[in-house]
């Protein structure tokens, strides 16, 4: 009878442990990154990365409650007009502000290894620092703030700067283009 009550005890104390224990926190990884848990509610916080695979979760990381990098796994074609908006600081360094449309997956190595598209008749890009990275953008593209930058990118249509600071701050690399015209237009 004692051993009984011994070995129940022990199966219970067992169960009661493992119950209790702590939980690992569910993860998925890709050759690109990790994906996230839901960004912060207001504006200038510290985001980690969002990964997309369709054209809602893609308009919830540009906006003012999403990440401050936004990454597809595939093209993505919308039939309106969208906007990236939020101030939002880089999990690298926080005290640097910005914002990252990357189009593209890459391997361990950081290597690219495929690059999207993404389609919109207008993306209006009104958060700092910002960037379109290693893909296409197919559509006029208009720019409200400062430091944008492209990077390894393509602008199929015109770029539209909204104010003289938007324009002198923007940047874009020797592997960048732009099909269109990069003017003024307030």
């Amino acid at each position: 009878m004692k051993i009984k009550a011994i070995l129940l005890s022990l199966a219970l104390g067992a169960t009661l442990l493992v119950g209790c224990g702590a939980k690992e926190e569910a993860t998925t990884t890709t050759p690109a990154a990790t994906t996230t848990t839901p960004a912060a509610t207001t504006t200038d916080v510290v985001t980690t990365a969002s990964l997309v695979n369709d054209e809602a979760a893609f308009e919830n990381g540009i906006s003012s409650k999403g990440t401050w990098i936004i990454t597809t796994l595939k093209d993505l074609t919308y039939d309106k007009d969208i906007l990236v908006e939020g101030d939002f600081k880089n999990t690298k360094d926080p005290a640097v502000a910005q914002r990252k449309i990357g189009l593209y997956t890459q391997d361990a190595d950081k290597k690219v290894t495929a690059r999207f598209t993404l389609t919109a008749p207008k993306l209006t890009f009104s958060s700092p620092a910002g960037s379109i990275e290693h893909g296409t953008f197919k559509g006029d593209l208009y720019v409200t703030a400062s430091n944008f930058q492209l990077k390894d990118a393509t602008v199929d249509g015109n770029i539209y700067f909204t104010t003289d600071e938007a324009k002198s701050t923007f940047k874009m690399d020797d592997k960048s283009k732009v099909t269109g015209v990069q003017e003024l237009k307030k």
